[in-house]
């Protein structure tokens, strides 16, 4: 787990930098966005990330996210999303493909991951508010065994497996959001993950996000698991927008 020193310096760059993913939406050319966030559940797990998005065109948006799991994992990915369709009517719709890699008690795996998502605007809602659907299908290249069973010196147990890369995952993540008052945003998303190692599991992810000074943003959220392994967990992080 990292020292305390640098979990204090995580928490401190929240409240100063950071922000969520545009989903089907293409960032504007040149505009760049940028997100850090930490998870942590009551058995002391926890994965900081930081997440951004660039504009290359108007149809076209660069992405990366660093990441670092407390029981010894440390990742990289960067892709490409690319918009579909003549982008007139209410729907949206991308894909994407991505490379990267992660590191683990000294062996590096490369991961090559591809996505697709469609999103819409909604006006029924308070303040008015979206609606996505993302999938994600990753595959990491060969990598160590890990033993579910707590060893002498390393502990891999249920519930911290899910904070480290199996060799083949699939996601599906539905995200509704809303503006209830000026400068707050409510974000609920249903979280459902089929692994090769520890099989299906699902989660549900609510956030309120306040708006800052200037462009910055905060969020503080709650993760409930609601089917196969994973703990409660609190989310805390921090948007940034140019």
């Amino acid at each position: 787990m990292p020292p305390k020193g640098t979990c204090r310096l995580a928490l401190f760059l929240l409240m100063l930098a950071t922000a969520a993913s545009a989903g089907p939406w293409p960032r504007e050319p040149k505009a760049l966005f940028l997100s850090l966030s930490v998870e942590a559940d009551r058995n002391d797990n926890s994965y900081v990330g930081l997440y951004g998005e660039y504009g290359l065109s108007p149809r076209r948006t660069l992405g990366f996210e660093l990441g670092h799991a407390s029981i010894g994992e440390t990742s990289a990915m960067i892709w490409l999303q690319q918009a579909r369709g003549d982008g007139s009517g209410a729907n949206r719709w991308v894909t994407s493909l991505g490379l990267g890699g992660f590191e683990r008690d000294g062996d590096l795996v490369p991961v090559v991951q591809i996505g697709a998502a469609w999103g819409r605007g909604i006006d029924w809602l308070p303040g008015g508010g979206w609606i996505t659907v993302e999938s994600r299908v990753k595959v990491a290249g060969k990598q160590q065994e890990i033993e579910p069973e707590p060893e002498e010196n390393v502990v891999y147990e249920g519930d911290a497996l899910t904070y480290l890369t199996p060799q083949v995952t699939t996601k599906l993540e539905a995200t509704l959001g809303f503006r209830p008052f000026t400068g707050m945003m409510l974000i609920n998303q249903l979280r459902l993950e089929d692994r090769d190692d520890t099989g299906l599991s699902g989660k549900l992810a609510s956030s309120v996000v306040r708006d800052l000074a200037g462009p910055a943003k905060i969020e503080l959220g709650l993760v409930l698991p609601l089917a196969g392994d994973g703990e409660a967990a609190v989310k805390l992080g921090s948007w940034l927008e140019f």
